[in-house]
């Protein structure tokens, strides 16, 4: 891994940024602001083995590299979406819908 960001930051192999030592992706600590409207107080409070410092160094981190990361997430998006829909085709879904044992067909 590569130290960027004062020391906070690495970025793996991949280019994926993640606070440096841990397993957290800079972009969930972002998706995680901007789905919840979360400080980087309740982001600590809801990730307590991240320190105040390191969830600063990821928000700065995005926001000096706000177009790549955003890039890396709608990707990420595209991604789930496809495999969703393929999903929604598979052998074992058709095979369930015929049994009436999908959530779509259930009737609770």
């Amino acid at each position: 891994m590569t130290s960027v960001g004062g020391g906070h930051i690495e970025l793996d192999e991949r280019g994926v940024a993640r606070v440096a030592g841990t397993r957290h992706k800079v972009k969930m600590i972002v998706l995680d602001q901007l789905a919840h409207g979360w400080s980087p107080e309740e982001i600590h409070f809801q990730y307590p083995q991240l320190s105040l410092a390191q969830i600063h160094a990821a928000l700065a981190y995005y926001y000096d590299h706000k177009a790549e990361i955003d890039s890396q997430m709608a990707q990420d998006h595209e991604e789930f979406r496809q495999l969703w829909e393929q999903d929604q085709d598979s052998a074992i879904r058709r095979r369930l819908s015929e049994m009436g044992l999908t959530r779509r067909n259930r009737s609770f």
